[in-house]
């Protein structure tokens, strides 16, 4: 079995987010491995020492999304792939086509990504590529388990769970819940130095200039506004109940 795991190096979620001319500042931010993709890797190497598979980890991103994949390899991935978007604005829809212009010359049996990026909170990727490469895809899901040429997955749907039957390949998106990730034991980091990375530029996919051209564009980021502290009222309940009304009226201009 292949399996093929879509990965994004995120800043750290403890990190303070700065923003300096309408630009998240990265000077001096940790980033790490997105933490939805973590249960991706976690379950295709799970998969790799039940039934025996080889792992393949892809990101697109620059020189430092390498240490994301080293990460993943040091976790039981086989072997990696870099893809450099270079200087061109890059949105779900462009990440998407490079990845998929990265892997249209192999075959996976199983593509693993993570529900959505705690940086964008898009969730659009994975469900692209799967579109892009005409196979079914499953989002959100809690369980998973191949038998054969076939795949079972829950998922939660408000509350309850849906059980799907569906076959290979496909392409499926990682919830919390689906497994608890591994950390890199040092064995692990130190095999994955030495393991597999190819490295794609955007000459080396050839994609066409409307491949290549992002969807969207980000207009502003701003921080969301401080909250301000709450406000205690004294007296007795009816000239609280007053002040609470004129409150709501002059000040939060609800009423």
């Amino acid at each position: 079995m292949n399996i093929l795991v879509l990965l994004k190096q995120t800043f750290d979620t403890e990190e303070k987010i700065v923003i300096q001319n309408g630009q998240i500042n990265e000077e001096g931010i940790e980033f790490i491995v997105n933490p939805y993709d973590e249960y991706a890797v976690e379950e295709a190497v799970k998969l790799k020492e039940e039934n025996g598979a080889e792992v393949t980890v892809i990101t697109v991103g620059p020189e430092r999304a390498e240490g994301a994949l080293r990460t993943a390899l040091a976790m039981g991935a086989d072997k990696a792939i870099l893809v450099d978007p270079g200087e061109n604005e890059a949105d779900e829809y462009t990440i998407a086509s490079l990845i998929t212009a990265a892997i249209k010359d192999q075959t996976f049996d199983l593509i693993l990504g993570g529900n959505m990026s705690v940086d964008t909170g898009g969730g659009q990727v994975a469900i692209r590529v799967a579109e892009a490469l005409g196979i079914p895809h499953v989002s959100t899901i809690t369980k998973l388990t191949i038998d054969g040429d076939k795949a079972t997955v829950e998922r939660d749907v408000e509350g309850d769970i849906e059980i799907i039957e569906v076959g290979l390949p496909l392409l499926a998106t990682a919830q919390q819940g689906l497994n608890e990730p591994r950390y890199p034991s040092l064995p692990g980091i130190m095999k994955a130095k030495k393991k597999p990375m190819e490295r794609l530029t955007l000459e080396d996919l050839a994609l066409a200039n409307d491949e290549r051209k992002a969807r969207t564009t980000i207009v502003e980021q701003y921080l969301p506004a401080k909250k301000q502290t709450g406000r205690l009222l004294n007296g007795e309940i009816k000239e609280q109940v007053i002040e609470l009304a004129q409150l709501l009226r002059t000040e939060a201009k609800v009423i």
